[in-house]
């Protein structure tokens, strides 16, 4: 749908693949972050999010079985059930501070199916479908919490700015 829509427009899509560099808390808040990191550069993208959805991430990225589905298992378990595949997440826009992402899937009889989402949300999804998690460009231009480095310059979230980092310094896998 919203490919076909720019296709029509003459407008090419312009996304950029992100991988979750680290999921830490806000010191100045006390609230989680998830920072996104492309995959071909330096750019970071901050997204604040609830504990709930940091909760569900932290688990996923621990590889953490809880004893029994949390919601995010159970919305990924439907989906396999109904017979669709999720094929990737995509935070889509920032308006008024929030940021708003979508879900992409296709269903057993090939047809696409685009679900709104939070980027929370969509990320737990995403690791746990094991997909690419994608931020369009306009997102990173927008934020003025984005982080574009060039060669040589230091990124201007450090990890002694943000000493509680949940996992690896490194890019967690997926």
């Amino acid at each position: 749908m919203r490919e076909q829509d720019l296709e029509k427009r003459g407008m090419e899509l312009m996304e950029i693949e992100v991988k979750i560099r680290a999921l830490m808390m806000d010191p100045n808040s006390g609230t989680p972050i998830i920072i996104l990191k492309d995959i071909e550069s330096d750019t970071m993208l901050p997204i604040w999010v609830g504990a709930y959805e940091a909760n569900a991430i932290a688990l996923e990225i621990e590889k953490i079985a809880p004893p029994r589905p949390m919601t995010h298992d159970l919305l990924r378990n439907l989906i396999i059930e109904l017979g669709m595949q999720v094929e990737r997440v995509v935070v889509t826009s920032l308006r008024d501070n929030t940021f708003f992402a979508i879900i992409e899937m296709r269903t057993s009889d090939g047809n696409p199916m685009i679900l709104d989402s939070r980027p929370s949300d969509a990320i737990a999804l995403a690791l746990r479908a094991d997909c690419p998690i994608y931020v369009d460009m306009e997102v990173i231009k927008a934020s003025r919490n984005s982080v574009p480095t060039q060669e040589g310059e230091e990124p201007a979230i450090s990890e002694e700015e943000w000493p509680d980092v949940i996992g690896e310094a490194g890019d967690l896998p997926m």
